[in-house]
């Protein structure tokens, strides 16, 4: 680990952050002597963020943690584009109405990471439809465009492999990483912004803002990525059966939520609890070291302390509660997620699918095929079964940790 002299940067590489730096000795001067106003984009593609952002929003964190100024810009203006970084086609376009309603309820979230206020660390929030809705393209081309090498765009990653795969990529998207690098050069005039941070696949439109800033106002500026944040088994963070882990509330529940992080590969205990808590590193150390059926606490404390950051002290007791409840008790708890059922009775697949449990019909036959769908704990063998719900709230199980509960529609 390299010795930094900020505290900043000694928190970030201490707790696994860091994958590239750009004039990590000046970065480092820089933030050992006055506050640096940091920032991150968020695209509103959806009306929440989901688990594959927590390791950015936690990198703001910890950003104010060690006395700077976190900046969230929402991406009012870039998310009528959207982001082509390593994807194999262009989003669909969304409108202004979906747009400002999607920024709205992701607001929600950052409220529990961050403080927000007035004051010289206090996090602020930004829209970059602010500026990008405003600019006249002419003078943008003139101004901006001539700053930019096509030669050198094509050759960054994130374009160079759709074209390699013969994949389509629009003039609009295209547009993109000069928009992004706009921000930084706009952020850095109006908000002093002296620090973009991202994932890895956004060092190349980081690096460009970088350079646009140098070019057109003669500021130095910089950017930190953080490593892509994968599974110990390959997969990437945040995916599960059941679809998207959401931060909102409203989009998933906090037992869900919890159990996300209980069921956490044993491997990735100690690399979880690193980046998306905040507990001490020496009680980390001591965690990650247990094994066998004790390395189970550890998955317990993880998803305990992940689930009170994001949704607050009550509902992670409750959901822990529910846990312990449905586990080590047998019995159901109440935040489950639940299905209310007309008519007395409903299908198997389609009782899987409506409570998350599974996200297609497809998907339930096969659970089922395999063994894996429980009613009350028995094994479903037929997919045609018809589960009766009468008064009592019944248990489905899709495997041995995920479970919902029907009930009776009033």
């Amino acid at each position: 680990m390299t010795e930094h002299r900020s505290d900043l940067l000694r928190l970030l590489d201490s707790r696994g952050y860091i994958h590239q730096l750009t004039d990590a000795a000046a970065l480092d001067a820089l933030a050992a002597k006055q506050i640096v106003p940091g920032y991150i984009g968020f695209d509103p593609t959806a009306p929440s963020l989901h688990v594959g952002s927590l390791v950015q929003i936690m990198l703001l964190r910890r950003l104010q943690q060690t006395g700077h100024k976190p900046i969230v810009l929402m991406g009012g203006g870039t998310g009528k584009i959207g982001d082509p970084s390593f994807k194999d086609e262009a989003r669909k376009l969304m409108t202004d109405e979906v747009i400002a309603s999607n920024v709205a309820s992701i607001k929600r979230v950052f409220e529990r990471f961050l403080t927000f206020g007035d004051g010289p660390t206090d996090a602020v929030m930004l829209d970059n439809a602010e500026w990008l809705d405003r600019l006249e393209y002419i003078p943008f081309l003139r101004d901006i465009g001539q700053h930019f090498s096509v030669n050198r765009m094509l050759s960054f990653d994130s374009v160079k492999l759709r074209l390699d795969r013969e994949q389509s990529l629009s003039f609009l998207e295209f547009n993109y990483m000069i928009l992004q690098a706009y921000d930084f050069l706009e952020l850095s005039r109006r908000a002093g912004c002296r620090l973009q941070m991202g994932g890895s696949d956004q060092w190349g439109n980081i690096v460009n803002g970088i350079e646009l800033s140098r070019r057109v106002d003669g500021t130095e500026v910089y950017g930190i990525t953080t490593p892509l944040i994968t599974t110990a088994d390959g997969g990437k963070m945040g995916k599960t059966m059941s679809g998207a882990v959401w931060l909102n509330d409203d989009q998933l529940s906090a037992y869900e939520y919890w159990q996300f992080w209980r069921n956490t590969d044993d491997r990735d205990v100690g690399r979880f609890l690193r980046l998306f808590t905040d507990l001490p590193l020496d009680e980390i150390a001591r965690l990650e070291a247990l094994e066998g059926a004790e390395i189970n606490e550890a998955k317990k404390i993880l998803a305990n302390e992940a689930t009170r950051m994001c949704r607050g002290d009550a509902a992670a007791d409750e959901a822990a509660e529910t846990a312990r409840r449905t586990f080590e008790e047998g019995s159901a708890g109440e935040a489950l997620p639940t299905l209310a059922v007309a008519g007395g009775s409903i299908g198997i697949v389609d009782a899987l699918v409506g409570l998350g449990l599974c996200a297609s019909k497809g998907e339930a036959r096969r659970l089922i095929q395999q063994g894996g769908a429980r009613v009350e704990g028995e094994k479903v063998a037929d997919d045609q079964l018809a589960v009766a719900v009468a008064a009592a709230p019944v248990r489905v199980s899709a495997g041995k940790k995920h479970h919902g509960l029907l009930t009776p529609a009033e």
